[in-house]
């Protein structure tokens, strides 16, 4: 039977993104975050968006809440590791107000992603027994387990619309791998509707079914092919972390933090999102010497 190719653009991928989602980001701390996606949903203009992040969140989703494009985070942290302790415009937002947080720790996190994943109503979970966690979200419910009689909370399901992950390979049929561990994507996708991989490297069917146990996910629903497509953050075995351009945003972010003025934000996002128009641009923009010069040796 002749199979259908699942690669589309990121315009494509990025116009599955529609007002008032809940869109799992994946990734960890300064590595593997499909960027060339996100971009692209900045430049879309969406709104109202609920965002599950990775565990340990970063700019990807900072950004976003930058651009005005988040109604609610779930994650147990955003922060931009050996440059800020906190995503700057998250904690502006939250201490403002103006965004919605689920509070959940890291434990609890990882829970609710298996709940969705299960297509359970909760997991339970110990982590927040005896914490203000519970008062802190609502919809964390402690309860007295049937079995043990001991103390427990239920943790609801995170069941996000879209998945969109970083992988490096995947062949052109939507079974991709990951250089490394691939941190809590696996169980972010299976608890998701529909997954989007971005892919450092399209490679043949052929090479997939060589080595089949390098496959971490199979038959994801599209791929977009976007090399150096983490960029600013990292990418095992490919590239290291553009460190200048993440200083560059930090700047902006203690700038606001101080003065609530837009300006240099604002100039970021010009200049690193909304200017180029699509992901080559991107990287025309960031140069030659300078992408090369991040190859991991």
């Amino acid at each position: 039977m002749q199979r259908n190719s699942r690669i589309i653009s990121e315009v494509e991928a990025a116009a599955q993104i529609r007002d008032g989602m809940t869109v799992y980001i994946g990734g960890f701390s300064l590595s593997s975050h499909p960027m060339a996606i996100v971009r692209q949903i900045l430049r879309n203009g969406v709104k109202d968006l609920t965002v599950v992040g990775a565990a340990t969140a970063s700019i990807e989703i900072d950004m976003l809440i930058a651009a005005g494009v988040v109604k609610k985070v779930i994650t147990s942290y955003i922060g931009i590791e050996g440059h800020m302790p906190m995503g700057p415009f998250y904690r502006a937002a939250a201490q403002s107000g103006e965004l919605n947080l689920w509070e959940i720790d890291e434990s609890g996190f990882y829970a609710g992603l298996r709940a969705g994943s299960f297509d359970l109503p909760f997991m339970p979970d110990r982590a927040q027994v005896g914490t203000d966690y519970t008062n802190l979200n609502p919809d964390l419910k402690a309860f007295v387990d049937p079995i043990e009689g001991k103390q427990l909370v239920a943790i609801p399901a995170i069941k996000p619309d879209v998945a969109l992950i970083y992988v490096a390979e995947s062949d052109e049929f939507g079974n991709v791998r990951f250089i490394g561990s691939g941190f809590g994507d696996r169980t972010a996708v299976r608890a998701s509707t529909i997954c989007i991989a971005q892919a450092e490297k399209i490679i043949s069917n052929e090479e997939i079914r060589m080595n089949p146990q390098a496959t971490s996910i199979h038959g994801v629903n599209y791929v977009v092919r976007a090399p150096f497509g983490a960029h600013p953050f990292s990418s095992p075995g490919n590239y290291l972390t553009d460190n200048e351009i993440i200083k560059e945003y930090v700047k902006a972010g203690e700038s606001y933090l101080k003065t609530k003025d837009r300006t240099l934000i604002d100039s970021w996002l010009a200049k690193w999102v909304y200017e180029p128009q699509d992901h080559i641009e991107y990287l025309e923009r960031v140069g030659v010497k300078k992408l090369f010069s991040l190859n991991e040796y």
